[in-house]
Order: C-alpha cells, then structure tokens, then sequence
C-alpha cells in the first residue's frame, strides 16, 4: 500500500512515549510545500494556521506537527523548528532561517497521565526518525488515540495512524495520513457498516453513536479525548487559494468515514500540501484527497485493533 510519502520530499517520523500513551508525528517538506489548511471541529488545538489562509504573507511552509497531550503538546513544534533550522531550512528572514511548522493536536489525556509528555525533545526525535518508510497504528500522534467515545472510554476502540496514496492519470500523486481519534464511530463508506466505535455493554457489537444520541440525552460529562486530524499531500503545483480548497474538499474524507463527526467535541482540522510541479485540475484533486483521507481513516482503526 503507498503513502503519502510517495509523493516528492515528504518524509515522515514518529516519536512515540515508551510509557505514557502519547506521542507526536512529523510530516516534513524540507523543500517547502504550498499549504492549506481547513478546520471543522468546535474544540481545535493549534499553532500557525492562520499562516496558510489567503492573504497571508507565508506561501511555502517547511514541516507539520500532530501531536497528542493537547496544547501542552505544541511545545513539540519547538523541537521540528529546531532540528529544521539546525539543516538551514526555513522562510529566509534577512539570512535566518525561520522554519514554518503548523501544529494540530488531539486530546489524549487520561485521568493519571502525566501532562508533561510529549516534549520538545520528542519532536526533534520525529525529524531524527523521519524517512519514507514509516509505521503506522498506535505509534507516534496515535498511541493513545481511541474512537467511539459516547459511553467513555471503557467502551471505545483503538484509533491510531493511517496512511496511503493514489495515482491517477498523467502521475498525478495524491496522499493522506490520518491521526484518529473521533468521538463517533468510523464508518466504511463501500457499505455504511460500522469499522469501529462505542462498544454495546451487551457484547452485541456496536451501539451505533448517531442511534444512541437520537434516543438519549447527550452525557452530561462530555465524552473527552477526540479530535480526528488529517494531512494530504500531491505533487501537482497549486496556488495558496487552491490549495485552501483542496484542503476543504478533502474534509469531506472524514464526514464520509466519522459519524458523528465535527461536534463541540471534536477538533477535527485537514492540512494540505502541494509540493510537486504537475498541473492538475483542483477539483479532481480534492476529491481525490478526500477519498485518501477516508481510506487512510479506515486503515489507522484497522491496524491498530487487528482487523
């Protein structure tokens, strides 16, 4: 199955805790990329993306960093600055190197779980560790990540990383990872059958999320540790406007595969780089992004609970 580092000068690195369940993941462009970015959940945790919005002064940025601990984790973006500018990558600011790394975190605290992790170090670690061959389930961003949380966490299943990659005609190369850790079930678009998700106390299979919530209150103690993050990558060349677009149609990924999806809950946030030369047609792109964002989905739960 191909990645999304089969697309030009993307590499990717993770730094998984050996003891807490928490990590961070890289995806570095070391040549620069054109992004965008589009954000839906309602509980985002973020840093540098209104840089990626039209009108802007940043167009190329240099790495992206998903992480998990929440905001206590974007200290991890530190660490990809510091190994970058170390290579002499970045925006050139009268001959400093400034690397421009957007970061995007999801909630995976637990109740004992030591905040303090991941680290800046573990961010320089993920560089180290990056390369076109790489690991995906619960490694890096997605150790702790977890799906289908409307009856807490003793009912949920594991999320994790995914990856993959299309070409189409005229080598047109598109590619997706995702970091899943939704509040609602992951669905497979083919059949509309639930992959994984909240867990029937019966040991019937699943509840359905969507099914419950239409027949009891929503909990009264939100369900925590959600927010489902996605980076898609082609080597067709694409404006800043164009690619905020890609980035928006390739949403539509995680709306195909998540159900509930997008909540007050969630902090759901796609990236997009464009780093290649190629021309393309954006709408076939993005839908095309979209399509990868949900078969990266589908394989992150997959590994990671064995399927």
């Amino acid at each position: 199955m191909s990645k999304i580092t089969s697309i030009p000068d993307i590499e990717v690195g993770h730094a998984t805790h050996d003891k807490e369940n928490t990590g961070c993941t890289v995806i570095l462009c070391g040549k620069g990329a054109v992004a965008g970015v589009d954000i839906r959940g309602s509980a985002p945790g973020t840093r540098e993306t209104e840089l990626l919005r039209p009108g802007f002064m940043i167009r190329q940025i240099h790495g992206i960093v998903l992480t998990g601990s929440s905001a206590f984790g974007l200290r991890t973006a530190d660490g990809v600055m510091q190994y970058l500018s170390e290579q002499g990558i970045g925006y050139d600011a009268r001959g400093i190197p400034v690397p421009i790394v957007p970061a995007a975190v999801i909630f995976d605290l637990r109740d004992g779980r030591n905040p303090d992790f991941p680290t800046r170090e573990m961010g320089y670690q993920a560089c180290q560790n990056a390369a076109v061959d790489f690991e995906e389930g619960l490694v890096g961003a997605g150790r702790g990540a977890t799906v289908g949380k409307i009856l807490g966490i003793e009912r949920c299943m594991k999320g994790g990383v995914g990856s993959c990659a299309i070409e189409i005609k005229g080598g047109i190369k598109v590619g997706a990872l995702a970091v899943v850790n939704a509040l609602g079930d992951v669905i497979d678009p083919a059949n509309g059958q639930i992959v994984a998700g909240a867990r029937d106390p019966g040991g019937r299979g699943f509840i359905d999320t969507v099914k419950y919530l239409m027949e009891n209150p929503f909990p009264k103690k939100s369900p925590v540790g959600n927010t489902t993050l996605a980076v898609v990558a082609t080597n067709a060349v694409f404006t800043k406007e164009e690619i905020n677009k890609i980035a928006q149609m390739a949403q539509n990924g995680i709306s195909r595969t998540i159900r509930p999806v997008h909540t007050m809950h969630d902090g759901d946030i796609v990236f997009a780089l464009s780093s290649g030369d190629l021309k393309a047609d954006v709408n076939v792109v993005g839908e095309m992004a979209a399509q990868m964002v949900s078969q990266a989905i589908l394989r992150a739960v997959r590994i990671s609970n064995e399927l």
